[in-house]
């Protein structure tokens, strides 16, 4: 049984260790942070191709123990008219529904999944450089302490170490936006739970959704030049003054929703990996932010790296070989993430306009069907990819397992 290292246990890393787990490899998780509470504060949707790609890892029982189901879509112009309500993804499954919840939250319920499985998951150990051999990968982390393994699985997020060892000079760049977070228990809203409210501002896009506790979630997507000069912003109270101000231009509950936010506002600058930034490198591949970071605007990150869990390990099951293996998985993913980077720059950028619709475009485009089969648990990735980056005949790829 091959030994698989997976560096970083963050929603990516842990969905990932899990996965080669159910597929039958020896996985140990090295994360760097000494706990589980790696960016606690923000919060997610995990759309519905995320939840699939969970399920097909025995996984949603412990993600739906936490966060809250969101059913549909409410769209206000800038004057706060309702122009559109419609299903999210596939609402009529409780399965598959979209899901709101802290990121930390998810976090921890998927670390606690891997330790139940017997997933080893080592906290405090941040990588600081590995070798690929011949026929091992060795790690070594800011500790003192190593680790060799048959391959390295690099999920170290958006300033991933093994990226700039495989990519050497790609580094993310600016999607154009600073993006905002907060939560407010006292916020004048009448909204039932169940349903996200977008908000398109005419100085910023906004978001909430209202637990079933009555907690109002929040974000505001802000393009930079929007912002004053002296940003970053120092402190949550100048934080939620700006962001007030830029939000009153509008009759929306936006600005209110943001005044109500006492706890403190979290910042982060919307970001992105260039498409075509080249993945894997001997032993070594990265996945999730680490490969294929988009901005936040499409709200498919996290949903995007528990699908390259599920790909991953079927690769290195169907595949014998960790090249036709890392090729038959790029073949897969690289498309599918890439056009989200695109999409997802597009509009951050404010050369897209998504649909005026309730109706958004399905997350798992393009190549919905080929997703579906892809992420079956059951199917050989092979009979359902077009090819495996070997040269293998369709003879081959529907052969039986190795």
């Amino acid at each position: 049984m091959e030994r698989i290292l997976v560096v970083g246990g963050g929603i990516a890393g842990t969905a990932t260790a899990l996965a080669l787990h159910k597929a039958g490899f020896d996985v140990v998780v090295h994360e760097a942070h000494p706990d589980t509470a790696e960016d606690i504060g923000a919060f997610l949707t995990l759309a519905s191709n995320g939840m699939r790609a969970l399920a097909q890892l025995g996984a949603a029982d412990a993600v739906t123990s936490v966060g809250f189901p969101l059913r549909s879509l409410r769209l206000l112009d800038d004057r706060g008219s309702e122009v559109a309500h419609a299903p999210m993804g596939e609402a009529d499954d409780a399965l598959l529904r979209y899901r709101c919840l802290r990121r930390g939250e998810l976090n921890a319920a998927l670390q606690a999944e891997a330790v139940r499985r017997g997933v080893p998951i080592v906290h405090g150990a941040r990588l600081v450089s590995f070798e690929n051999g011949p026929h091992r990968v060795s790690a070594r982390f800011a500790d003192g302490s190593d680790a060799t393994g048959d391959l390295l699985i690099g999920a170290d997020g958006v300033h991933s170490t093994l990226r700039r060892s495989i990519a050497p000079g790609v580094e993310p760049v600016s999607a154009g936006q600073r993006v905002f977070y907060g939560y407010t228990r006292s916020a004048p809203v009448a909204d039932e739970t169940g349903h996200i409210t977008m908000v398109r501002g005419s100085n910023a896009s906004f978001g909430y959704a209202v637990s079933p506790d009555r907690e109002a979630y929040w974000f505001a997507r802000v393009a930079t030049e929007t912002l004053p000069a002296e940003e970053p912003v120092s402190g949550p109270s100048r934080r939620r003054e700006q962001l007030v101000a830029l939000l009153r231009a509008d009759a929306t509950p936006a600005a209110d929703i943001v005044a109500a936010s006492t706890d403190g506002i979290m910042a982060t600058n919307a970001t992105e990996i260039p498409p075509g930034t080249p993945w894997h490198s001997g032993r070594t591949l990265i996945i999730g932010d680490a490969a294929h970071a988009a901005s936040p605007a499409t709200g498919q990150g996290a949903s995007m790296a528990l699908e390259d869990a599920v790909v991953l390990a079927k690769s290195l099951r169907d595949v014998p070989g960790a090249e036709r293996a890392f090729a038959l998985y790029e073949a897969c993913r690289r498309p599918r993430v890439e056009h989200n980077i695109t999409v997802s720059g597009q509009i951050s950028r404010g050369t897209r306009t998504p649909p005026r619709t309730g109706s958004a475009p399905s997350p798992g485009r393009p190549g919905d069907d080929v997703l579906i089969a892809q992420l079956d648990w059951d199917t050989d990735l092979r009979t359902v990819s077009g090819e495996d980056g070997s040269g293998t005949t369709a003879a081959d790829r529907s052969a039986p397992r190795p």
